[in-house]
């Protein structure tokens, strides 16, 4: 049983990672033309991105349907492999929770046969068993700990990877992925912000949660459809969460804020020079740092305390200059007051606090 579970792990991990999610192809275009106001174009792949589809900054290509990119399996999660890795989460736990029994049957049947009572004390000797007969493998103090440890080892993973399950249960079941959960909740917000009256309805929920289920668990192993194009429910439009990713770009862009970097920042880490605070609170995400020279403007999307999340402008590229994203010290911009006709710096630029 156990080298049943070692088979079926191995292999559906090596899936997930050989396989792949799948990519868009490059210089992809919809079949009309007309569809391409609908959808975001990345210039790195040179193709417009097709629904569902996201730009993996570690693999360098769009993703069909993409998850998330696990550094685990080195690859993305997404159309052609979330199956192969569902599974691997749930044969995992299932494969840890039948070695955790045996580690447990093991060391107490063994300590149990080494256990001799007192009248005030209790004694284990573990240099040899009581009774026979005594076991083909010799259980001593170093496999007692070997066992303990890997029994620790056992515990631990099933309960981290059983709960990333129950987390790609839930999506699956909702026929979501992670980014498209995401997507979701800040369409509510910006409907509430902006109090536009608007219903945003999931297009690719079938409704059943085994229709859902089916779309990406199948019996031959091949998920349905192409990648590209995907069934949608009753009411909705094929590009309707493309429209709302859209309509996201352009409320982050209205109430994204520009600043001007008054110190260098060469993009490290953790950078010393910026001070204790900025240094113990790095954001634990594996995002991009952009490195900043002294008078560089950024829209800031996003922050914390001591870091800010935003694009770097280069003044110097047509249309608005082509924009690097990452995070940088709070401490290193101040606030860019300019006229929008102008675009020029108005009086009385004060720091940002």
């Amino acid at each position: 049983m156990l080298l049943n579970w070692t088979v079926m792990i191995l292999y559906n991990y090596f899936s997930a990672m050989f396989v792949g999610p799948g990519y868009v192809p490059l210089g992809w275009t919809p079949e009309k033309s007309q569809d391409c106001m609908y959808l975001q174009y990345c210039k790195v792949c040179q193709s417009y991105k097709a629904p569902r589809s996201h730009h993996c900054r570690k693999c360098n290509r769009c993703v069909m349907k993409m998850d998330h990119h696990c550094p685990w399996i080195n690859n993305c999660c997404g159309y052609q492999n979330h199956a192969s890795f569902t599974l691997f989460l749930l044969l995992a736990p299932l494969g840890c929770i039948h070695a955790s029994f045996i580690f447990i049957m093991t060391m107490y049947t063994q300590l149990y046969n080494r256990i001799s009572f007192g009248w005030s004390s209790v004694k284990i000797d573990m240099s040899a068993a009581k009774r026979d007969p005594r076991p083909i493998i010799p259980f001593g103090l170093s496999a007692f700990a070997a066992s303990l440890f890997a029994l620790g080892l056992a515990l631990g993973t099933t309960i981290a990877v059983g709960m990333l399950f129950i987390i790609q249960m839930k999506v699956i079941l909702t026929n979501k992925t992670s980014i498209e959960s995401w997507i979701e909740e800040k369409a509510k917000d910006r409907i509430q912000y902006y109090q536009t009256g608007e219903t945003f309805i999931f297009p690719y929920d079938m409704g059943s949660k085994w229709k859902n289920f089916r779309q990406v668990f199948t019996w031959s192993g091949i998920p349905e459809g192409d990648g590209l194009d995907w069934p949608v429910r009753d009411g909705c439009h094929q590009y309707s969460l493309t429209i709302e990713q859209l309509k996201q770009k352009a409320d982050k862009r209205v109430r994204s804020v520009r600043y001007r970097a008054i110190e260098d920042y060469s993009g490290v880490c953790c950078p010393v020079t910026k001070g204790v605070k900025t240094f113990f609170t790095t954001p634990c995400t594996e995002e991009p740092r952009i490195a900043l020279s002294k008078g560089d403007l950024i829209l800031a999307t996003r922050g914390l305390k001591h870091w800010m999340y935003g694009e770097k402008i280069l003044i110097s590229a047509a249309d608005g200059g082509i924009r690097e994203r990452g995070w940088f010290p709070r401490k290193c911009v101040e606030k860019y007051q300019y006229d929008s006709e102008m675009d020029q710096p108005m009086d009385g630029e004060k720091k940002s606090k």
